[in-house]
């Protein structure tokens, strides 16, 4: 016969079995959870450095661009409306510049010791003084300011209108809008071709590719791309003549021959590739996603070939490399409720 005394001792231990049981299925819940969140780095030739908190809301971030000889990477925090400035040497943030409207597009112009970020939200491009990190000047965008290159001989700014389907031209001498380019379509990234002298510009709705002279803003050819769909992002390698074009509504990497303006190669790659960026001492090409997948590229002169894929985080579209380090960064929106910079480095 049990005696009451002892069934209030057996319900007490039986409240403390299933007390224990709940803390370690949520134990396991966190640490699957968390453990999700970090990068598949196995696969992936890349070993995870750090999180490194970013501050500011769980709000989406976009472009980034880096200054080797400053140590300083530029972080267009869209959802708060500021470029992070972060010191890639102590590994911590150094600056918040705000003001900037919806910023999408950052660009660093080490020689004018300038930043230019794009300021959509007011269809501006903003000059930042980079030894100051202070707002200089503000001038027209267009209608959708995003992607950015530099033309140095020329000393012009070349400005993506993405939904506006222009080019914008900015003299940098005077910080002032000097042209904008018709380019028949919905404009997607913005590079400058170091052999050619040339800028090149994606037009996604056309599914081409459009080059233009800096010498007088001139179309000069029109590249159709087969196979891509949605051609946003776009990295041009000088020394290999070749254009790297990410396509976003079919998830394909095209590799163009801008010699003999033919694509030669097509990837598959993670979902909604963004943005790419490209490490000149090891010759590796990395394509970002808006769907966490990073795809990893080996270029050389006899070809292109994938030489890894995997997650990297939630939301990983956006990625930069620091050339002098060959460590590579990754700003992620929100891990654990909270935005960060996964930073990582090849194995």
């Amino acid at each position: 016969m049990i005696r009451p005394i002892d069934t209030i001792r057996l319900r007490i231990a039986l409240v403390i079995v299933v007390a224990s049981m709940v803390t370690a299925v949520a134990s396991i819940v966190h640490h699957t959870a968390t453990a999700a969140e970090k990068p598949a780095a196995a696969n992936l030739p890349l070993t995870h450095v750090a999180d490194i908190p970013l501050p500011g809301r769980a709000s989406r971030l976009d472009y980034e661009s880096a200054d080797p000889g400053r140590h300083l990477l530029f972080i267009a925090h869209l959802g708060d409306s500021e470029v992070i400035v972060f010191d890639t040497q102590a590994s911590r943030v150094v600056a918040r510049i705000g003001n900037i409207a919806a910023v999408h597009g950052v660009l660093v112009v080490p020689e004018l010791s300038r930043v230019y970020a794009s300021a959509t939200g007011t269809n501006e491009i903003v000059a930042i003084d980079e030894a100051t990190l202070k707002i200089t000047a503000r001038m027209p965008g267009g209608i959708y300011p995003d992607g950015m290159a530099y033309a140095a001989e020329s000393g012009k700014l070349y400005v993506s209108d993405e939904t506006g389907g222009t080019e914008t031209v900015i003299d940098t001498r005077s910080n002032q809008r000097i042209n904008t380019i018709p380019l028949g379509g919905e404009a997607g990234n913005t590079q400058y071709d170091a052999a050619s002298h040339h800028i090149f510009v994606n037009v996604q709705t056309r599914r081409q590719l459009v080059e233009i002279d800096p010498a007088n803003d001139a179309i000069v050819a029109r590249i159709d791309l087969p196979g891509a769909k949605g051609n946003h992002g776009l990295y041009i390698d000088p020394q290999l003549h070749l254009a790297f074009i990410a396509c976003e509504d079919n998830a394909k990497l095209l590799t163009l021959n801008l010699l003999t303006k033919q694509v030669v190669q097509s990837f598959d790659v993670g979902r909604d590739p963004d943005v790419l960026a490209f490490d000149p001492g090891s010759r590796t090409l990395y394509v970002a996603g808006e769907a966490g997948i990073v795809s990893m590229f080996a270029a050389s002169s006899s070809a292109v070939s994938k030489i890894g894929e995997g997650s990297i985080g939630p939301n990983a579209h956006v990625v930069a490399v620091d050339p002098s380090t060959h460590r590579v960064y990754f700003p992620l929106k929100s891990v654990d409720g909270h935005p960060v910079l996964r930073v990582m480095a090849p194995r």
